[in-house]
């Protein structure tokens, strides 16, 4: 086994350039700061759209009329634009603003009325990326600024089909699948624009090619149970590496359009049990949902620290080739809570707090720990009733076996050099609706030890400077 270096895509490009720091290697063009020994991390996840989102067809009596003619045939056909622009004005890299959009395709067919076959239905959704991202480009954080961050290309994203059974009590998913449209989702922490908030940045740097969620997915199947209103218990098995094994930090390269359908890496297992309550307009309580899940997969990971000779892989005494675990896995909790409803109104307008956790071994993985909060006001300005204002926090814990490495590091290279421990990201965020399906958001964030404390590539004996970052999304969905 040997170690490998692979130009980095993405976030991903900034974590290896600007974290590394000890191991002889191949050097990226960008800078010179060598690889560390970590799973790769791509890009977090954005959310992509599981519902009929408002359309801004509402407002164009021909674009309405189109679109209920699909849906009288049982298709929702959906198109969504968001693009962002932001800039850190300070900390950082370098300074300066980027551009990236992308659009969403997506198309449900109900076949029940397409071909009178109940309980199923099929989905096929794309997205096109342009322009750059400003974690990738600036800041080289790992809690991506954007959540639509991604290479541009086209790209197939889900392609499946579910059939429900038992009166809609149970339904099976087959296809090409992402996990963050199900698993570990808070629906208030949908607000906001960094990419934490969808698909966790821990999941994204422990699993394999970042796991399957935006930008890639990967061939799997999902079973799904409600027993009644308030219970639902997921599972699912994907093919566990949406590249391949040997690919780690090149998965948007090596599957560039989404169409590998990979299924001989090993397996990953999600597995996730809900409790919501109060969910109704009539109901008295304040709704909520708990989620309690965990994933485990069945491939080998790398240690951090130790090579497989029980040296130090920072050690130039020692063979250099990391010790191997069999499998890995993590835990978490999630949890939305509205605090206090507006009267009379909808059950989800008013104030609400959101929180996720989650922590995974420590020698194997680049994050140990994880923890997001945040509160949001929803619909409170009676002149302004679909707006929401959010504040939200993501902190991602660096594995301790990796400042472990650091230290040695800068122990055997006599040389100064920041140990990682921490990134955290906080978000301020105003989302307004100027009509049905168009949404206009400013946006601040704050990013603290960005790259979870790594070297700053242009004086590796610092941190990146902390970076604040400004921005605006656009978000326009048929």
């Amino acid at each position: 086994m040997t170690l490998r270096r692979e130009k980095r895509l993405g976030p991903a490009a900034a974590l290896g350039l600007a974290a590394g720091l000890a191991l002889p290697a191949q050097r990226d063009a960008r800078a010179q700061v060598a690889f560390t020994p970590a799973l790769e991390i791509v890009t977090p996840r954005a959310q992509l759209p599981d519902t009929i989102e408002p359309s801004i067809a509402s407002e164009i009596p021909a674009l309405m009329d189109l679109k209920q003619a699909f849906l009288t045939h049982g298709v929702n056909f959906q198109i969504s634009y968001i693009q962002d622009t932001f800039g850190n004005v300070t900390g950082g890299v370098q300074q300066g603003a980027t551009y990236n959009s992308v659009i969403y395709m997506l198309v449900d067919a109900d076949l029940a009325k397409l071909a009178g076959w109940s309980g199923a239905t099929f989905r096929v959704n794309a997205f096109q990326v342009m322009g750059l991202g400003l974690s990738y480009a600036n800041v080289y954080n790992l809690s991506t600024i954007s959540s639509i961050e991604a290479r541009p290309t086209t790209r197939l994203v889900e392609l499946w089909f579910e059939q429900k059974l038992f009166s809609d009590m149970a339904s099976i998913r087959v296809g090409q699948l992402a996990a963050d449209t199900e698993f570990f989702t808070s629906e208030f922490g949908g607000l906001y624009v960094n990419g934490t908030f969808g698909w966790a940045t821990m999941f994204a740097g422990d699993l394999p090619g970042s796991g399957p969620g935006y930008p890639l997915s990967t061939p799997g199947v999902r079973v799904k149970l409600t027993p009644n209103e308030h219970l639902t218990l997921l599972a699912a098995i994907f093919n566990g590496d949406p590249a391949g094994t040997g690919f780690s930090g090149e998965e948007q390269a090596v599957d560039l359009n989404g169409v590998n359908f990979r299924l001989r890496d090993p397996a990953l297992l999600f597995g996730e049990a809900q409790y919501a309550y109060n969910q109704d307009k009539a109901s008295s309580g304040l709704a909520g949902t708990v989620k309690i899940g965990g994933w485990y997969h069945f491939g080998l990971f790398n240690d951090n620290h130790f090579a497989y000779d029980g040296f130090s892989l920072a050690d130039p005494a020692g063979v250099g080739v990391p010790q191997t675990h069999n499998g890995d896995y993590a835990i978490y909790g999630v949890i939305d809570q509205m605090l206090w409803r507006l009267p009379g109104d909808e059950p989800k307008k008013g104030v609400a707090v959101f929180a996720r956790v989650a922590g995974s071994p420590d020698d194997r993985n680049l994050i140990n720990f994880y923890a997001e909060g945040g509160v949001n006001f929803i619909g409170l300005l009676s002149q302004r009733p679909s707006d929401s204002f959010g504040l939200g926090a993501a902190y991602s814990h660096m594995a301790p076996s990796l400042a472990a490495y650091d230290q040695d590091a800068a122990f055997f290279s006599g040389e100064l050099s920041p140990v990682r421990d921490y990134e955290l990201a906080l978000e301020l965020t105003y989302q307004a609706a100027l009509v049905p399906g168009w949404t206009v958001q400013p946006d601040l964030q704050y990013i603290v030890h960005p790259g979870g404390g790594a070297a700053d590539p242009a004086n590796p004996a610092q941190r990146i400077p902390n970076a604040l970052v400004i921005g605006l999304r656009t978000n326009v969905t048929f």
